[in-house]
């Protein structure tokens, strides 16, 4: 079931109108401050005016002094509502860009996989600085709202000094927004191919960092980084483009602004030459002149930022709008925890039928690769109960009638290349410092050496992806995550195959020991863990061959024997 609050955008526009509706009290407090702001902006070259025309009628020190405290009224009401408006605008701001990479980024983590062509690196992207990017349109209405507030008022102030010079201010700025509005499409089409293609150069960031060793140990580590400067280069060459379209806007916008200044500016001055207006007013006039260039140039530059905006929501709408591969059930496990796998049809796998009781240990030992990562895959979710053939329950009942989040409570399947994250020991073995099963855990998967290594134990830093790690630390620190998870049905695949032989003996016996009474499938080619199992499934061709205890197949079953003995 879905809240409003998670229902997905279709558009980019959507989200923008979405991200508005949420923040509409916090964007009014905005615009009313920010607007002040800008009215206390304009109001000052008026006061000059008006301090000018008085103080030479009157030439009153009372009347000066009363100026002075009208100037400094509005310098206070300037710096405060300038300092709360930009508050209150730039938290709206950050909270909803966190709102939306959080949204994102739990739509990419979803065990269900969404219809969208993108890789890991382009959701990174757009989680992060298009979120960023989309959340802007809650600053830039309110300061295109406030800029335009302190034109109008300047428009009327100099057009009640002489009509001429108001006109002037309203055709002119019309005319400049005209312009700059044919401009800020073109921003907005290049935005959009630079942010694809650097996100492409991301993901092949990521893609580099995860193949890196494998990369260096067959030479191709060259060829990889050629490939990675073509897209890096891609992208620099659209980030230079975006660029100089920006410059060409930013500066138009810069001589449009100065021409209209000076236009009010000269315009101003003929008509106090010709007596039309009093010098108290033509100062009111050259200083609104001057002033009118900063809200001009921030409303000029909304139309851009709009564009950006615009651009960035429609990157997040392909993650946000994409539909799931599949719908998962709402439904939860009704009976004990047993796992049964009934005439299970995908890629290599042909009518896999196996069941593993509530309180079982068993091993299946896939003598293809192949057959081994796609029943991982399978068990894991990431392949949808409606894209292979047969049926896989979990409690008796259909994974494709549970719950994702239900699936999550009762079925772990620890992944072969299991991520490890930047943090330490323990927050790699227990990210939400809930579970009780850390000590076993670790004692079980015989990190103990790697903790005992260092003075401060668990708490020993661990670098992004495991990099101050060998191989088998971090396939030991990511099964040790596993166990301490102690989830009702555990699944993993090849948990060893990075430690030594002695190593991998007490494992073995450490994870049996461990998961004693609990539901455990363990996916593996190794002598230690399919010894430990109390019934061992050899799958071959896509379809389970024989099934007994490790030992009673050496004896009689030599295919099996040669598949499995090192």
């Amino acid at each position: 079931m879905t809240t409003p609050d998670t229902q997905r955008p279709r558009a980019g526009s959507d989200i923008l109108r979405s991200a508005l509706r949420r923040n509409v009290g916090a964007m009014a407090w905005g615009t009313v401050l920010m607007g002040l702001y800008q009215a206390g902006e304009t109001a000052f070259p008026i006061a000059l005016g008006l301090i000018v025309e008085h103080t030479m009628r009157h030439r009153s020190p009372d009347a000066l002094g009363l100026s002075v405290a009208a100037l400094a009224v509005i310098i206070t009401t300037v710096s405060l509502s300038w300092r709360f408006g930009m508050r209150i605008l730039q938290k709206a701001n950050t909270t909803e860009a966190h709102r939306w990479r959080v949204r994102v980024a739990g739509t990419g983590l979803q065990p269900v996989a969404r219809d969208v062509d993108l890789k890991s690196g382009e959701v990174l992207t757009i989680a992060t600085e298009d979120a960023d990017q989309t959340a802007d349109i809650i600053e830039v209405v309110p300061l295109l709202i406030s800029s335009l507030v302190a034109v109008l008022i300047a428009a009327v102030a100099l057009g009640l000094a002489d009509l001429r010079l108001g006109l002037l201010v309203i055709v002119g700025t019309v005319a400049i927004l005209s312009v700059l509005s044919v401009m800020s499409r073109r921003i907005g089409s290049s935005t959009r191919e630079q942010q694809a293609r650097v996100a492409r150069a991301g993901a092949k960031v990521a893609d580099l960092i995860i193949g890196l060793r494998p990369l260096h140990g067959f030479g191709g580590n060259h060829a990889a980084f050629r490939s990675y400067r073509r897209v890096s280069t891609e992208a620099r060459r659209q980030s230079v483009t975006v660029a100089r379209v920006g410059g060409v806007y930013a500066g138009t916008a810069l001589a449009l602004n100065a021409v209209l200044a000076a236009a009010v500016t000269l315009t101003a001055g003929w008509l106090a030459f010709e007596g039309r207006i009093t010098i108290g007013e033509l100062v009111m006039a050259v200083g609104l002149a001057q002033f009118i260039m900063e809200p001009l140039k921030l409303f000029s530059e909304m139309p851009k930022y709009v564009m950006i905006a615009r651009a960035s929501a429609e990157r997040m709408a392909l993650v946000l709008a994409a539909p799931p591969v599949t719908t998962p059930g709402t439904g939860r496990p009704v009976r004990g925890t047993d796992l049964e796998v009934d005439c299970v049809r995908h890629g290599t796998l042909r009518k896999v039928r196996f069941r593993v009781r509530a309180g079982e240990f068993v091993a299946v030992a896939a003598y293809q690769p192949r057959a081994a990562a796609e029943l991982a895959e399978v068990l894991a979710l990431q392949v949808p109960p409606d894209a292979y053939e047969g049926t896989v329950r979990l409690g008796g009942r259909d994974l494709a009638d549970l719950a994702v989040a239900a699936v999550r409570e009762h079925l772990l399947v620890n992944p072969y290349d299991g991520e490890i994250f930047a943090g330490t020991l323990r927050s790699n073995i227990d990210p939400s410092g809930t579970s009780r099963m850390v000590p076993e855990a670790v004692e079980a998967s015989m990190l103990t050496d790697v903790v005992a290594l260092h003075r401060e134990g668990l708490d020993h830093a661990v670098r992004d992806r495991g990099a101050n790690l060998s191989g088998g630390q971090r396939q030991r620190l990511s099964l040790a995550r596993a166990l301490a998870a102690d989830s009702d049905v555990l699944v993993l695949r090849d948990p060893t195959t990075a430690v030594d032989a002695v190593t991998e003996q007490l494992i073995a016996r450490g994870v049996a020991g461990l998961r004693r009474g609990r539901t455990t499938l363990v996916i593996t080619s190794s002598p230690a863990l399919l010894d430990a199992a109390d019934r061992v499934l050899v799958l071959d061709e896509g379809v389970v061959t024989a099934e007994d205890t490790h030992r009673r197949l050496l004896a009689t079953d030599e295919e099996y024997r040669l598949a499995v003995t090192r």
